[in-house]
């Protein structure tokens, strides 16, 4: 791996399929550390077993960065997520750190496993089923109606909120199944916790390092609150409650890093269930919201973590420590 006592700045890939504002904040971030942050697509990213360390990628010649965050991975076939998710993979063999990995994403990226990864540690999260039979799903959901409730069905694979349905028994009335080809004939359904029909809210938290740095409240009065469907992000104390339940989370999946989504529920200890852990998460309206500079304790946890290099005075990856 490249050494850190390379001539000039040691050099850290942010791989993403888009440029902007996060890559900018992240760039500077590292920047003040001494470090060069260098954007790459995933998608132009390569293997080739003749290079050096048998990966080629763009803007890193013939070395491998000091290490890698993934802001970003475009969509494509399942041939081209394969590779994608292989380079990172690969990355990680090599001994280059991965914030967070190709297995961290793969985790989350899947609602299903997601769920499962929850439930399996004790971590309070709505009842979860996926399953490929729509017989299977209808019987699901008619059990759930009979016993008063509804739920949510979400594409396994989705993001900002996009595609999610309610069915099963809404506002009293029975919803069918719709037809699964547009979920991929998969239905993963979660059951949907009651909400207020105005000006209802959820809590995104930003767990960094195995803690909670800061949180905000998602309002609107639709009852999906992503901020991509029109909610206005909104500060929210970071409770002791709510921080722990995030990093639990975020422990769960094995996260560098992860935004949290979190739905009040009082039958849930605490208060609070998790929704949704999402490994590539964007923090611009969190970052409206909060002091904590979101970009740098993520470049600062990275740098002290993973490659054990010190914090220096004035920094540090807890907000108000």
């Amino acid at each position: 791996m490249t050494p850190l006592g390379e001539v000039g700045h040691p050099r850290v890939a942010i791989l993403t399929d888009e440029t902007g504002w996060h890559t900018r904040k992240l760039r500077e971030a590292l920047r003040r550390r001494g470090f060069e942050g260098r954007c790459a697509d995933l998608a132009d990213c390569r293997f080739d077993t003749a290079a050096p360390y048998g990966l080629c990628i763009p803007g890193f010649g013939r070395r491998l960065p000091v290490a890698v965050i993934v802001r970003g991975i475009a969509g494509g076939t399942l041939e081209q997520i394969t590779k994608r998710l292989g380079i990172l993979h690969a990355l990680r063999e090599m001994g280059v750190p991965v914030y967070n990995d190709a297995r961290a994403i793969e985790r989350s990226v899947d609602k299903a496993m997601t769920s499962f990864l929850l439930a399996r540690a004790g971590v309070a999260t709505p009842q979860a089923w996926a399953a490929e039979s729509e017989v299977e799903a209808r019987r699901v959901l008619v059990r759930e109606a009979s016993a008063g409730r509804g739920l949510v069905l979400k594409p396994v694979f989705g993001s900002q909120g996009k595609g999610l349905v309610r069915v099963g028994l809404v506002e009293g009335q029975f919803v069918p199944l719709p037809d699964l080809k547009d979920f991929g004939r998969l239905a993963y359904l979660q059951r949907y916790v009651a909400q207020p029909a105005r000006a209802g809210f959820d809590w995104r938290v930003l767990v960094v390092g195995g803690r909670a740095v800061a949180a905000m409240q998602r309002v609107s009065d639709h009852w999906v609150r992503n901020i991509a469907q029109g909610a206005r992000s909104v500060a929210a104390p970071l409770t002791p409650a709510l921080a722990s339940l995030a990093e639990q989370a975020s422990a769960a999946l094995g996260m560098d890093y992860a935004g949290v989504d979190l739905l009040p529920d009082p039958e849930a200890p605490g208060g609070a269930t998790v929704m949704e852990v999402n490994g590539v998460a964007a923090w611009r309206g969190l970052q409206k919201v909060t002091s904590v500079d979101i970009a740098q304790a993520i470049v600062d946890d990275l740098l002290a973590r993973r490659l054990g290099l010190p914090l220096g005075p004035g920094l540090s990856t807890r907000a108000g420590s």
